[in-house]
């Protein structure tokens, strides 16, 4: 059966039938989480990150809507990306455990690939700490000091290039660990089905062109019968 026509459960079990039970259920959960981030950080491309004449129509149609939508999506990927690289535990009562791409070392019995993955989990850490910053101090808490507008360190930056870089080191930590058991690298970066970013845009420069005739039709004393719709 060929790995892309599999469901999230049958691979899961393909997983753990190569890699064992602990491995290959960590490495399981993962690969769904990192898939997710892909199609979430995919669709803010789309519409903030492509095309100036996107964001020209996403203001003419909605624009404090997008502009809300747009903070969201931003701030998700970087909550995804700093659980990603978080430690494997959380200090506390109970000693929670996290799934995150630091606790996949210690489950992999191979000292090649271990050391291999260790590497690979170090760069990816390294490469998400800006995430880190900002959801510690904007956007899981609210730093004190930062909302008063006082002296402080300031908050990290954060690129779309930044983003992009993170995904890749996350990516490639889990496609070392794929080419060792399925002698396959793995690519989140695919195209999309359609029914996401891509199809709202067509939707709304269909919408932003028909309301313009529509004031048109008005302003001329034609107006057609659902001119004056007020239904939605």
């Amino acid at each position: 059966m060929a790995a892309e026509t599999l469901s999230a459960d049958e691979a899961r079990q393909r997983n753990i039938a190569a890699m064992g039970e602990d491995l290959g259920s960590v490495y399981s959960a993962l690969w769904q989480a990192v898939a997710t981030i892909y199609v979430y950080w995919g669709e803010y491309v789309v519409l903030f990150g492509a095309r100036p004449q996107r964001i020209e129509l996403l203001n003419r149609a909605a624009p404090m809507f997008f502009r809300m939508l747009q903070d969201e999506l931003w701030d998700s990927c970087l909550l995804h990306l700093a659980r990603l690289t978080d430690p494997a535990k959380s200090g506390g009562r109970g000693d929670r455990g996290n799934l995150t791409v630091r606790g996949l070392p210690n489950l992999i019995l191979d000292a090649s690939l271990q050391s291999k993955v260790s590497e690979l989990v170090s760069q990816a850490v390294h490469q998400t700490e800006f995430c880190r910053d900002l959801r510690n101090r904007r956007i899981a808490h609210n730093d004190l000091m930062l909302a008063l507008g006082r002296p402080t360190t300031p908050l990290t930056g954060g690129s779309r290039l930044q983003i992009k870089s993170a995904l890749d080191a996350i990516s490639k930590v889990l496609s070392a660990i794929s080419s060792h058991y399925f002698d396959s690298e793995l690519h989140f970066d695919v195209p999309r089905p359609s029914g996401g970013a891509h199809s709202l845009l067509y939707v709304l420069d269909a919408g932003v062109r028909g309301l313009e005739l529509k004031r048109q039709r008005l302003k001329e004393g034609k107006p057609l019968q659902d001119d004056w719709r007020r239904d939605l």
